[in-house]
């Protein structure tokens, strides 16, 4: 007789892995392509130098990395010191509040249906162990997971190297040309693809519609790139 499974039915979700992560290369792609871009096609209009527009540009993409991921670290950093309070506060209310706190689990269940009955003995089940019942309390009262300790570190690396990234592909087109208007249409179209297939991708994984995500990231970087570069062309002209 062969063997059978019963009552088991094979299930697999999709979700989103890593959103973190994802999330910090999203902010350095996106700031890494549209600022250094706007500054080399807003220079492009007012120098008549590639060697002008390469060393602010690097410039840029040094000082901007550095600013993105400090930020980076300081909001993952912020996030840590958030949850030790919170954290610290529900111990203190399990502690000297137990009753308060029963209540509290009692209307999440009830919130979900459970009978009155269910409810105290979840409650009670709860608070025979004080670690468990601070996690669920910090869960599913203050909606706060326990953030990676190695957060706020990998958030500014991942945040810097991305802007870093994206800051040197519209840059790379003024290394090989004589002047920067010859540099800024090359730029324009390597940085406009890299817009269309970052903002799909970014669409792809945060299960946005991928094409009107890859067009809405690809306006917003020609619409920084045309704007820094009328201005610096109509300064340059009043100059």
């Amino acid at each position: 007789m062969g063997s059978m499974v019963t009552g088991k039915i094979s299930h697999q979700e999709e979700h989103l892995g890593s959103s973190a992560f994802i999330t910090d290369i999203v902010i350095g792609m996106s700031d890494g392509l549209t600022v250094p871009f706007a500054l080399a096609a807003g220079l492009s209009g007012a120098v008549q130098s590639n060697a002008i527009v390469i060393t602010a540009g690097i410039a840029e993409i040094v000082a901007g990395s550095i600013a993105m991921g400090l930020g980076g670290y300081l909001a993952g950093k912020t996030e840590q010191e958030h949850f030790q309070s919170e954290e610290k506060r529900e111990y203190n209310e399990v502690e000297n509040l137990p009753d308060k706190e029963k209540e509290e689990v009692r209307e999440i269940f009830a919130g979900y249906g459970l009978n009155v009955e269910t409810q105290h003995i979840i409650a009670n089940e709860l608070a025979r162990d004080k670690v468990k019942w601070v996690d669920f309390m910090m869960k599913y009262e203050l909606g706060l997971e326990k953030p990676n300790v190695n957060r706020a570190r990998n958030s500014a690396a991942t945040i810097g190297i991305s802007y870093i990234v994206g800051g040197l592909i519209p840059l790379t087109a003024y290394f090989f040309t004589r002047t920067p208007i010859q540099g800024l249409v090359i730029s324009a179209m390597l940085t406009v693809i890299c817009l269309f297939l970052f903002g799909y991708f970014k669409s792809k994984v945060t299960g946005q519609p991928p094409v009107k995500g890859a067009l809405k990231v690809t306006m917003i970087g020609i619409a920084a790139a045309a704007a820094a570069f009328l201005v610096a062309k109509a300064f340059n002209t009043l100059v």
